[in-house]
C-alpha cells in the first residue's frame, strides 16, 4: 500500500500485511517526523471489491460463434441508441455486441476479430481522442488494422465527412442525428471501402509485394 505524507509528500510503500485490519492507525513519516492516519477499512474494502470484480470475470460467459460470422461491436452509452444501432446491424447481417464499459469492450477486442466498430464519442465517460479504445485500434497491425471497419460517432461530425474519417484515421464518421439511416450508410461506406481494398490488394498482388 502507498501512503503519502500530507506534511512533506514522502510516499511511503507499506506491505498490506504490516497493517492492522478493519482499523485507523497513525504511524510517524521516517522524514518529517510527521504523524501519519490510516484507515485500513478503505483497504479492506479495495480488496474485497477487487476479489468481487475478479470472480466476476471468471465466471463471465464466453462468447462463441461459427465460422464466417460477421462480427460488431457497438459501442455507445445510450440505450436508444444501442436498439438502433443493433437494428441496422441485423439488417445488414452482423452479429452485434454492447459492452457497457471500457474494460469489458478491451476483453472482447483481444478475445475476437471484429469486422466492424462504432464506438461513439463520450462511451464509458471518455471523449474519442482519450478513449483506451482507439488507442488500441490504432495500434494494430496493418493487416489487421484494413479489415476492421471503425465508425465513430459524434453529434460534433458530419456524416460520411471523409476528411474529417481521415483526420480520426477512421474509415466513416457519423453524426449522432443520423443514426436512423446508419444501415443505408453502412451499407455504402462498407462497399466503397471493400472495392477500395480490393483494387489495392490486386495492386500489391501484381507488384509482388503481397
Amino acid at each position: 500500500m502507498d501512503i503519502n505524507c500530507e506534511s512533506c509528500g514522502t510516499t511511503l510503500k507499506i506491505p498490506d500485511e504490516k497493517l492492522p485490519p478493519n482499523q485507523t492507525v497513525s504511524i510517524t513519516c521516517p522524514k518529517c517526523k510527521g504523524k501519519i492516519k490510516i484507515d485500513t477499512r478503505e483497504l479492506d474494502r479495495g480488496i474485497v471489491s477487487k476479489k468481487k470484480e475478479e470472480a466476476e470475470e471468471e465466471t463471465r460467459p464466453l462468447d462463441l460463434f461459427e465460422e464466417g460470422t460477421r462480427l460488431a461491436l457497438v459501442l455507445d452509452g445510450d440505450d436508444g441508441h444501442v436498439m438502433e444501432i443493433n437494428s441496422a446491424l441485423e439488417e445488414l447481417s452482423y452479429k452485434s455486441l454492447s459492452p457497457s464499459s471500457i474494460q469489458e469492450a478491451m476483453d472482447k477486442l483481444r478475445l475476437h476479430h471484429f469486422d466492424l466498430i462504432i464506438l461513439s464519442d463520450g462511451f464509458d465517460g471518455q471523449d474519442l481522442e482519450n478513449s483506451p479504445i482507439t488507442h488500441y485500434i490504432y495500434h494494430l497491425s496493418i493487416s489487421i488494422r484494413r479489415k476492421t471497419f471503425l465508425a465513430l460517432l459524434s453529434d460534433k461530425f458530419k456524416t460520411m465527412d471523409n476528411m474529417m474519417a481521415f483526420v480520426k484515421s477512421a474509415n466513416l464518421v457519423v453524426n449522432a442525428d443520423d443514426i436512423s439511416n446508419l444501415a443505408l450508410i453502412l451499407k455504402k461506406a462498407i462497399s466503397d471501402n471493400e472495392k477500395f481494398y480490393k483494387v489495392y490488394m490486386d495492386t500489391l498482388k501484381e507488384t509482388g509485394k503481397e
